[in-house]
């Protein structure tokens, strides 16, 4: 009797160590799981550190580009003058600096401009997307205009013509008073480059180049540049003899000025804007800006 209860307790016994070493191992198991645990949350304490400490969660530190500019659809089914074009960027568009506009014509030397960035971001841009779709080749200047500019920039040759957007005026000058003042410097003088269309503030392609100064009482065309070359050429075109356009307005020229090319650029951003002779209103974004004063259709 007495060797079976000896052999009962060694069998309980070694039971006993069987059940002991898994308690053991399960321990060791689960204190090597917590501390993987642990070295993992602390591992992923010190990256998310590390980026927060990098600005990595400041949303401000990648930027969504500015909106610059805003291209209204105009309806061609009204209007058969408007050509589809598409329409240029609105955002990532240059607006500091100038870029240079080369205008070739049948009339002798290139005309070259400088285009103001910095004042007429919007009207740059569309000068390099309408170029680039070579938009104003092989097409007329179709008016002599009374205050002395040379009129281009409409493919249809009737004053009605353009792309399929529009956009706002930017850089209209203002005068302090109802008029300039005696000697004071002409508000568009020779050589400067502005937008015209036939609603105010809707520019679209058309463009005029001043061969001579002029100085409105209330300005109402956006300046977008000035001739840096070839004012001779304008100056030279703006003499010559004009006849009727056929409403009635002796502004036509009676020789063809044929636009064989417009070509822009690439943009030099240290390029010195445009000078003005009166403070001009700031470039506009909005849609509903309009312009001082309706400019000449």
């Amino acid at each position: 009797m007495a060797s079976s209860r000896d052999r009962q307790r060694k069998l309980a016994r070694a039971k006993l160590d069987r059940q002991m070493a898994r308690r053991a191992a399960a321990a060791r198991r689960k204190r090597q799981i917590q501390a993987g645990i642990g070295a993992a949350v602390a591992l992923a304490l010190v990256v998310l550190g590390s980026v927060w400490a990098l600005g990595g969660f400041d949303r401000e530190s990648t930027p969504t580009a500015k909106e610059i500019c805003a291209w209204t659809p105009q309806d061609s089914s009204g209007n058969s003058n408007l050509k589809e074009v598409g329409k240029p960027a609105t955002t990532g568009l240059p607006d500091a600096g100038t870029r240079p506009m080369t205008i070739t014509t049948n009339q002798g030397a290139p005309i070259t401009v400088a285009l103001d960035l910095g004042n007429a971001p919007c009207a740059g841009a569309s000068f390099a997307h309408l170029a680039s779709n070579s938009f104003f080749d092989n097409t007329k200047c179709h008016e002599i205009t009374d205050e002395g500019a040379l009129r281009c920039g409409d493919p249809s040759g009737t004053g009605q013509g353009g792309p399929t957007y529009s956009f706002v005026s930017e850089n209209i000058p203002s005068v302090p008073a109802a008029s300039p003042a005696p000697g004071q410097p002409a508000i568009y003088p020779a050589g400067t480059v502005a937008l015209t269309s036939n609603a105010p503030g809707a520019n679209g392609s058309q463009f005029l180049i001043f061969f001579k100064d002029f100085s409105p009482a209330q300005p109402g065309y956006p300046i977008v540049g000035k001739v840096t070359g070839g004012l001779d050429v304008v100056q030279k075109i703006g003499a010559l003899e004009t006849v009727d356009n056929g409403s009635g307005a002796k502004v036509t020229p009676k020789s063809d000025v044929v636009v064989q090319s417009l070509t822009i650029g690439e943009v030099d951003p240290t390029g010195t804007p445009v000078e003005s002779t009166a403070s001009a209103v700031p470039p506009t974004t909005a849609p509903s800006a309009t312009p001082t004063a309706a400019a000449k259709s």
